[in-house]
């Protein structure tokens, strides 16, 4: 079923887990991620970032996702990754995206919350949850970003501002993690966290989740975070059990790939301890 992130994040804070966001750049993708949420029963974020836009376009995103999510039998939220173009926010939430992210990390903090609450008031209107993010996660390639960026963290004395000021349904917070692929395992600031979570009851996300190892991310679900980016690890374990199979054919390819995405979503569930959301 298709559903915006309410329910979906209050029931995560509520019992103490998080709900991977999967980024899907095809209808393959997609489809083998919504395929594993039904095997097992549990939520999922369906998520398409805007910096892929030249992969497929967004109306066809929407296309995709809306088609999956609609004939799933568990919660489904079609969900625009670090959109931070608000007019390009506007058309996925016109497309039937029912949650949406604005990035405007990267900009003065007045300005994040004048661009933030923006997109806030707009949304609203047609009931789709908004992400916004304070501080900035960074990238450590560009296999999510163009631009190669230095991560920001955030500071815990703006939260309850920013957080008032916009109207956001969940925040993403810096904490220690990047976009992309770590060349070791990073240590995540359990601390500020803890602080953030203290100062207030807005759902709290992560982003850059990849390579960040199994305790720091299974520590951060049963400690206030409600959803987790996965994007580089679903890439690179089926380029990873391509080259390990070496496949002679482009369907079998495709299949082997196919195979090894579920097998990290069944992974990250048992990770993240996601249980079911009935609604």
């Amino acid at each position: 079923m298709l559903v915006n992130t309410r329910q979906l994040f209050k029931t995560a804070q509520n019992k103490g887990f998080a709900i991977p966001a999967t980024n899907f750049i095809d209808l393959d993708s997609a489809r083998s991620y919504v395929e594993i949420a039904e095997k097992r029963g549990l939520p999922l974020l369906l998520a398409f970032a805007q910096s892929h836009k030249d992969i497929i376009s967004l109306e066809e995103a929407a296309i995709i996702g809306k088609y999956f999510a609609e004939k799933a039998t568990v919660p489904i939220a079609l969900h625009l990754d670090h959109g931070s173009d608000p007019d390009y926010i506007f058309k996925a939430i016109e497309l039937g995206f029912k949650s949406v992210m604005i990035d405007a990390s990267e900009k003065p903090f007045d300005e994040n919350i004048k661009i933030s609450k923006e997109v806030v008031d707009y949304a609203h209107e047609y009931d789709v949850t908004v992400e916004a993010e304070l501080g900035h996660v960074g990238a450590n390639d560009t296999s999510e970003s163009s631009i190669l960026t230095d991560s920001v963290y955030t500071e815990v004395k703006d939260v309850i501002q920013f957080v008032k000021e916009t109207g956001v349904d969940s925040l993403a917070v810096s904490i220690g993690t990047a976009h992309g692929v770590y060349k070791g395992e990073p240590k995540l600031s359990f601390d500020r966290l803890e602080d953030i979570h203290k100062m207030t009851d807005v759902p709290l996300v992560l982003h850059g989740g990849s390579s960040t190892g199994d305790t720091n991310l299974n520590r951060c679900a049963t400690s206030g975070i409600v959803k987790i980016n996965i994007y580089s690890d679903f890439i690179n374990g089926a380029i990873e059990a391509i080259t390990e199979e070496m496949p002679t054919d482009y369907i079998e390819l495709k299949k082997i790939a196919n195979e090894r995405m579920k097998s990290v979503l069944n992974h990250y569930y048992d990770v993240f301890e996601t249980q079911p959301v009935n609604l």
